[in-house]
Parts: structure tokens; C-alpha cells; sequence
């Protein structure tokens, strides 16, 4: 009795704070992050070499280093340069960063994907390098990148968890003052597992329904005369 009254109690402050900061934390973070690849991964495939190196290092250094470490630095390193961020600034900032090296290589892949012969057919009908990448070009990466991208985002729910270690109040954080405050914390971690689980749950059957979606749109293309 005494364990489900504390789960209740319990249930709607962490659920809060999934919603409150978890999600939005993530949401923000992965849609910057997104752009960010975009732009690396042009820079990779159409940047001349010394952009193009400076983006391959930028990719190399935040995947080769563990995210919780890029966080410690932004938000405890960067002050001893005179830096200062708070708690959920620095942690949009760290996982716009990471997001934005693991999406660029899945963006730059799925670009790359797409035969030449697309932008030749592209360029014979007369549009410029703009046009093709948004009306040819596009249309297919998107389809070709969505499984991934969507896998990295139901990761990126997960990771902010990492966010409680620079003190920022979201859902694991306020499992951790639980279990403190109750001494349960087998109960509260486990909670708060579940709570994770259906966040990406939910995710999940999206990507599905996302992915049909593409597929019928991208099958009624094909079938126009």
C-alpha cells in the first residue's frame, strides 16, 4: 500500500517535468540540431576543402567524445573563460551540438544517395542549384534519412537524462530529489523508466505512421503520368 501511494504521489511530479522540460528540451534541441547537420553535411558534400575539413572536425571531435563530457564542459568548463550559461541554456546548447555531428553524417549520407542523374535532369530542365535541392533533391533525402533521423530523436528523449548531471530540473533529476527525500529509489528510478518508456513509445508509433505516410506519398508521385 505504502509503494503505490508513493508511486501516485510521485507519478504527476515526474510526469510533469517530462513535459515541462524533457520534451521541449529535446524537441528544441533536435530541431536546431537538425539545421545544424543540414548545414555540415552542404558543407561536407558542396564546401571547398577548408570548410569542408572544418566540418569533418567539428564531426569527428562531438562524436568522438562522450556527450555527458561536452556537457560538463559547456556548463562547468566554459565559465573558467569567462563563459557563463545556465543550467538549460547549456544543455539546449550541448545537445543541439552533438545532435547536429550524429544528423550531419545521416543528412550527408542520404544526399548522397541520390543519383546524379537527379541533378542532371534537374539542371536540363532549367532550375538552379536551389531549385533542384528543394524540389528533386529533398524530397528523396528526406525519405531516405527519416528512419535514422527519427531513431536519433527517440535516443535524444533518452539522453536528456544527462541534463540532471548540470542540474537541470528535468524528469530524472526530480526522481533523484524523490528517492532522496523517500530513500526509494528503486521505485522512483523505475517510475521514471516507465515514464521514458512511453514518451518513446509514443514516438515510436509516429515514426511508424511518418514513414507509411511517405511511402503513399512518395508511391502516388511514381504513379503520376
Amino acid at each position: 500500500m505504502q509503494t503505490w501511494l508513493l508511486l501516485k504521489d510521485s507519478f504527476w511530479p515526474l510526469l510533469a517535468a517530462g513535459l515541462r522540460f524533457t520534451v521541449p528540451l529535446a524537441v528544441f534541441s533536435f530541431g536546431a540540431g537538425l539545421l545544424l547537420g543540414f548545414g555540415l553535411a552542404l558543407l561536407r558534400i558542396f564546401g571547398g576543402k577548408p570548410l569542408s575539413a572544418a566540418a569533418k572536425f567539428f564531426v569527428w571531435f562531438f562524436r568522438g567524445t562522450p556527450l555527458l563530457v561536452q556537457l560538463f564542459i559547456i556548463f562547468y568548463g566554459l565559465p573558467a573563460v569567462g563563459i557563463l550559461l545556465d543550467a538549460l541554456p547549456a544543455a539546449i546548447i550541448g545537445f543541439t551540438l552533438n545532435v547536429g555531428a550524429y544528423s550531419s553524417e545521416t543528412i550527408r549520407a542520404a544526399l548522397r544517395s541520390i543519383p546524379k542523374g537527379q541533378w542532371e535532369a534537374a539542371y536540363s530542365l532549367g532550375m538552379s542549384w536551389s531549385q533542384s535541392m528543394r524540389r528533386i533533391i529533398l524530397p528523396q533525402a528526406i525519405r531516405v534519412a527519416t528512419p535514422s533521423l527519427s531513431n536519433s530523436f527517440i535516443s535524444l528523449v533518452k539522453d536528456t537524462s544527462l541534463a540532471a548531471a548540470i542540474t537541470v530540473p528535468e524528469m530524472f533529476q526530480i526522481a533523484q530529489r524523490i528517492s532522496a527525500a523517500t530513500y526509494e529509489p528503486l521505485i522512483l528510478y523505475l517510475e521514471a523508466a516507465f515514464i521514458y518508456l512511453i514518451f518513446c513509445s509514443i514516438l515510436s508509433a509516429l515514426q511508424t505512421r511518418l514513414e507509411r505516410k511517405l511511402d503513399r506519398h512518395i508511391s502516388s508521385v511514381g504513379q503520376q503520368p
